[in-house]
C-alpha cells in the first residue's frame, strides 16, 4: 500500500481545475491510496534532474508530479500533461542540510541564470559574501551543489534579488541577513524561523522525515477521511508555514504572547490553530475573541473547519468583547443592560465655546475611560498620551464637568455605552476573591484567552480580558497589527497588566509582492504606536510570490467610474472567477449603494461593502472604488487641525489604515479607481 503526502501546491492546482477534471483527479488519488487496480500507475520521467520523480495520470490530459521514496509518494503538483512532464524534468527536491526541511528547486532555471550572473560579476572584484567563509555558508544550509557556486560569484544585492524567486525560503532567508551585513548568529536566527523542530542526526536522503519536518509543504493522508480533509478543506486548515505552526503549537508559554505581522502573514490562522491546540489539550475553557461580532462569526465558522470533534469544539467559545461584557454585566444585574447608540447629542449639550462635542468624546474615551479615571483629582493628575492640546487645571475641570453631565444623563436614562460596559465588566470580575488554589472555584470564566485583531481593542476592553483569565501558563495569546488599526485605540499591553513576549511575522504568504508593495507605499511604512511600548515598523516585510500589478484607473465622472467597475467585474467573471471570490468596496454609503445597484442591474451578485466591512476577509480579486480627494480621507472623520493637531494626524493614519486593509484583501488582483482628483494617499 502506498503512503501519501500531499503538497500545498497540489491542493491549490487541484482546486483550480475544471469541476469534471477535478472530480476525476480526486477519484484517481483515492484509488491510488488504496492500491486499487483501477488506480493510476507511477511512470518514470526521462531526463529528470531528480531520479525519484514520477508522474501519475489522474484525469483526462492531466497528471500529478510526485516524488517517490520506497512506499512514500509526495504529490507535488497536478498539471496538464505537457506542463507536468516539463515540471518533472526541471525540478529537484532536496533536504536542507542545516535544519532538515524539504526544499523545492527549479534547477533548470537556476542553471540558465548562472551564466548571466557570472558575466555580471566578472566586472567587479567585490563579492557580496566575500567576508563569509565557505564552511560557514555550508553550516547555515546553503546547498553545495545547486547554490553555493552562485553565492560565491554574487557581487551586489541585485544579484541576490535576481535569484530570490528561484530560491527556497530556507536558502534565501539567511543569505538576505548576511547580504545586509548581519552576523552569522542573526542568519541562524532567521533560519530558525524556517523550521518547526530541531533535527538531530540528519539523514539528507530521508524524504519522509524531511516532509514531516515541513508542515507548510506536506500533509500525510493514511486513509480516505484524511485525504478528503486535505484535498477539500481550505489550505489553512492543514498547511501551516513554519512560524505559524511553531507559534500555534508551542506547548507552554510562561507569559502572555503577542504575535504581530503585516497583512497576509497568517495572524488569524495562527489564532485559530492556537485555540484548536488548547482545546485538544483539554486544559480548561477557552475564549476566542475579537473586536466585532462579524469577525467573531467568521472565526467561529473557520474554527468549525479546523476542529472535527464536537466535544473538543465545544471547549472554545467564540464571541466578541462587547458581548462578553454584556453577558457579565447582565449576569450580575439579573437583566440585560440597555445600550446607547449615538451619544453625539449628549456631548453637544455638554460642549462649550472652546471645545466641540468630538473633542470631548475623544477625551472621555481616550483618556478618562482608557485610564479608568473616577475622580476629578485623578483626571487632573493623569497624563494624556496621544492628545495634542495641553489642558491646564481650569480647562480640565471644565472638561470633567462636561463628562459628569453626559454620564449623569446616561445614568438617568439607564443606558450605557459599550466601553462603559467593558469597564463595568472588568470591575465586576475584579471585585470577587483573589486567585485561589487551582482546584478551587475561580473568579475568571476562562483558562485561556486567544485574541485576534488586537490593535482595535480599547484599554477598557483589555482590562476586561485580563480579568477574564487567571495569570498563568498559556493565559493570553494575542495577534494583531498596529498598521491595520481601524479605530483610534492605542494601548500598551504592559500598562494593562499584560507583559507580553513578542514574536513578529515578516513574510506575507497570501499577498503577491506587487499588491504588498502597493499597500505598503499607500499605508506608509513608517512606525506606528500601540500594543507594545515604542513603535512598530514594517521593516523587512516581504512576499514570496509574484502576480500582476494593481490596476489604478482614473475616470472623468463618477458615472463613468461605476461603468468601468461593472465592465471589470464582468471580465473577471468571464475569466472564471467565482462571484464569492470577488469584492467591491468604497469609503461612503452612497458609493456602495451606487455600485451595488449598477452591478445588480447587470445581473452581477458579488460582495459590495464599505471599507470597514473588508476587515478579516480575503478574496481573489478586489475593486476599491471612489479613492478620490474629498472622499478618502473622509473630511467628516478628521479632527480640525486647530482643535487638536495630534488627533488629526491620528485620524489621517486611521484613514490610511482603512484603505490599506481594503487593498490587502486581494490575493490575486487589485483594481483601484477614482473620478476627479486622486486621493492623496494613492502612491505616485
Amino acid at each position: 500500500m502506498p503512503r501519501l503526502a500531499v503538497s500545498l501546491d497540489f491542493t491549490q492546482e487541484l482546486a483550480a481545475l475544471a469541476r469534471p477534471v477535478r472530480r476525476d483527479a480526486v477519484v484517481s488519488v483515492r484509488r491510488f491510496l488504496h492500491n486499487s487496480p483501477a488506480g493510476p500507475v507511477p511512470e518514470r520521467v526521462r531526463n529528470a534532474r531528480d531520479p525519484r520523480v514520477t508522474t501519475l495520470r489522474l484525469a483526462d490530459r492531466h497528471r500529478a508530479v510526485a516524488v517517490r521514496q520506497r512506499d512514500v509518494y509526495w504529490l507535488v503538483t497536478v498539471l496538464p500533461d505537457a506542463e507536468a512532464y516539463t515540471y518533472a524534468q526541471r525540478h529537484r527536491f532536496t533536504v536542507n542540510s542545516a535544519i532538515g526541511v524539504i526544499e523545492v528547486w527549479d534547477a533548470e532555471a537556476l542553471a540558465r541564470v548562472e551564466p548571466a550572473l557570472r558575466r555580471s560579476a566578472a566586472g567587479s572584484s567585490k563579492r557580496l559574501y566575500g567576508h563569509i567563509c565557505e564552511t560557514d555558508l555550508i553550516d547555515i544550509g546553503i546547498d553545495q551543489e545547486l547554490l553555493l557556486p552562485m553565492v560565491r560569484m554574487m557581487a551586489t544585492d541585485a544579484h541576490l534579488a535576481a535569484v530570490e524567486p528561484l530560491l527556497p525560503e530556507s536558502q534565501y532567508a539567511p543569505l538576505a541577513v548576511l547580504a545586509r551585513g548581519g552576523s552569522l548568529a542573526e542568519a541562524w536566527r532567521e533560519l530558525d524561523g524556517c523550521r518547526v523542530t530541531t533535527a538531530e542526526n540528519l539523514d539528507l536522503d530521508d524524504l519522509e522525515a524531511a516532509l514531516h519536518r515541513s508542515p507548510g509543504q506536506a500533509a500525510f493522508a493514511a486513509d480516505r477521511v484524511e485525504l478528503d480533509r486535505v484535498l477539500t478543506k481550505p489550505h489553512w486548515c492543514t498547511f501551516l508555514y513554519a512560524p505559524q505552526y511553531t507559534y500555534a503549537n508551542w506547548p507552554v508559554y510562561d507569559r502572555p504572547v503577542l504575535v504581530t505581522g503585516g497583512a497576509g502573514t497568517g495572524k488569524t490562522v495562527i489564532s485559530l490553530h492556537r485555540a484548536a491546540y488548547l482545546a485538544k489539550e483539554n486544559s480548561g475553557p477557552i475564549l476566542l475573541t475579537t473586536f466585532s461580532q462579524v469577525l467573531a462569526n467568521e472565526l467561529s465558522a473557520k474554527l468549525d473547519l479546523i476542529i472535527d470533534d464536537e466535544i473538543v469544539r465545544k471547549r472554545v467559545e467564540v464571541t466578541n468583547v462587547d458581548r462578553l461584557a454584556h453577558r457579565i454585566v447582565a449576569a450580575h444585574e439579573g437583566k440585560a443592560p440597555t445600550l446607547v447608540g449615538d451619544v453625539t447629542k449628549l456631548w453637544e449639550e455638554a460642549a462649550g465655546s472652546r471645545f466641540g462635542a468630538a473633542f470631548l468624546l475623544r477625551e472621555w474615551e481616550q483618556v478618562i475611560l482608557s485610564q479608568n479615571l473616577r475622580t476629578l483629582e485623578e483626571y487632573l493628575a493623569a497624563e494624556r498620551p496621544g492628545r495634542g492640546v495641553q489642558l491646564n487645571s481650569d480647562i480640565r475641570t471644565s472638561v470633567w464637568r462636561a463628562v459628569e453631565h453626559v454620564e449623569g444623563r446616561l445614568r438617568e436614562s439607564g443606558r450605557r455605552t459599550l466601553l462603559q460596559l467593558a469597564s463595568e465588566g472588568a470591575e465586576l470580575l475584579g471585585r470577587t476573591t483573589d486567585v485561589l488554589e487551582s482546584d478551587a472555584p475561580r473568579r475568571e470564566p476562562y483558562k485561556h484567552v486567544v485574541i485576534d485583531e488586537a490593535q482595535d481593542l480599547h484599554p477598557a476592553q483589555w482590562r476586561l480580558l485580563r480579568a477574564a483569565v487567571p495569570p498563568g501558563p498559556n493565559d493570553m495569546f494575542i495577534v494583531g497589527d498596529p498598521h491595520q488599526r481601524m479605530f483610534d485605540t492605542r494601548a500598551a499591553l504592559a500598562g494593562m497588566g499584560i507583559p507580553v513576549r513578542r514574536f513578529h511575522l515578516k513574510i506575507s504568504y497570501r499577498l503577491p509582492h506587487e499588491i504588498l508593495s502597493f499597500g505598503v507605499r499607500l499605508r506608509g511604512g513608517g512606525p506606528v504606536d500601540g500594543l507594545v511600548e515604542g513603535a512598530a515598523e514594517m521593516y523587512g516585510y516581504r512576499s514570496t510570490v509574484h502576480g500582476p500589478r494593481p490596476l489604478v484607473r482614473e475616470y472623468v465622472s463618477q458615472e463613468a467610474e461605476i461603468g468601468g467597475l461593472v465592465a471589470h467585474v464582468s471580465d473577471w467573471l468571464a475569466d472564471g472567477v467565482a462571484p464569492e471570490e470577488i469584492a467591491v468596496t468604497a469609503r461612503t454609503v452612497e458609493i456602495v449603494r451606487m455600485a451595488r445597484a449598477a452591478l445588480r442591474d447587470a445581473g452581477i451578485e458579488v460582495k459590495v461593502t464599505m471599507l470597514h466591512g473588508m476587515k478579516g476577509l480575503e478574496f481573489r480579486r478586489v475593486a476599491v472604488i471612489g479613492v478620490a480627494e474629498g472622499i478618502i480621507p473622509a473630511p467628516d472623520a478628521l479632527t480640525p487641525h486647530a482643535e487638536d493637531p495630534m488627533a488629526r494626524a491620528h485620524d489621517l493614519q486611521r484613514e490610511r489604515g482603512l484603505l490599506y486593509v481594503a487593498c490587502t484583501r486581494a490575493n490575486e488582483l487589485l483594481y483601484v479607481s477614482y473620478s476627479g482628483r486622486a486621493s492623496p494617499f494613492l502612491p505616485a
